[in-house]
């Protein structure tokens, strides 16, 4: 059995772990419970009913949390001229065509978003064995490939990140930090499970959210109650 340290034991005692909670309750939980020197990442985890090794069960999409993500978010742009001045004018740290594909390949991913303009692909295309394991590739359904280069950096630049689910069936996603006031970090967290919900797949059969934990970095796991969160 895994030894629990003598803060979060401390913290435990201030709630019952076995319970499942509403939103705004869980967030006060992890305010409440904040004991560290730095600004922890508040994390939502869920557990689907779906088996993504299906492509009928995949769920992937993107959302915008409106109050941010409180992180700063290094942002790549494939693009040429106008589109590429536009995309460094909307804050993306490297821009670039052929050159900038040149670094990817030498293993030069310092960033977390990818961004390019459809007459890119061709060029991005060949990076694929380097970003897509590490889920950068550039999607158009996803709006990473687009002609306005400039809004997409300023979407992900303002809140907007990707979800997308892993083998064993459950989502991970940062939903803010722990300076964030209450009624942001359980906006963002319902704003997320909202998007969730609508990406639902058609091969989804039955219960789709199973469960669901919202933490942070040193704090503890809440679970959520599943039936509040259906009704968002």
């Amino acid at each position: 059995m895994t030894k629990i340290g003598k803060r979060l034991s401390g913290i435990y005692n201030n709630f019952d772990r076995s319970a499942e909670y509403n939103v705004t309750d869980a967030v006060k939980i992890l305010l409440d419970a904040k004991k560290t020197n730095f600004d922890e990442t508040v994390e939502l985890a869920i557990n689907l009913g779906v088996d993504p090794r299906h492509a009928d069960q995949m769920v992937r999409g993107v959302v915008t949390l409106p109050n941010g993500t409180g992180k700063t978010v290094k942002v790549a742009v494939f693009a040429r001229d106008e589109k590429a001045a536009s995309a460094k004018d909307a804050g993306a740290e490297f821009v670039g065509a052929e050159d900038l594909a040149e670094q990817v390949q030498k293993g030069e991913v310092d960033f977390d978003r990818c961004i390019a303009s459809p007459d890119m692909m061709a060029v991005v295309g060949r990076l694929g064995k380097v970003l897509g394991p590490k889920g950068l590739m550039p999607n158009p359904k996803l709006g990473t490939v687009t002609q306005d280069v400039a809004a997409a950096v300023k979407a992900v630049k303002g809140g907007e990140i990707e979800f997308r689910v892993e083998k064993a069936g459950i989502v991970h996603a940062g939903v803010g930090k722990i300076s964030f006031p209450l009624e942001a970090l359980a906006e963002n967290v319902n704003v997320f499970i909202n998007a969730l919900i609508k990406a639902r797949p058609t091969g989804a059969k039955g219960m789709f959210l199973k469960k669901a934990t919202l933490t942070s970095t040193m704090g503890p796991g809440v679970k959520l109650d599943i039936k509040d969160l259906s009704d968002v």
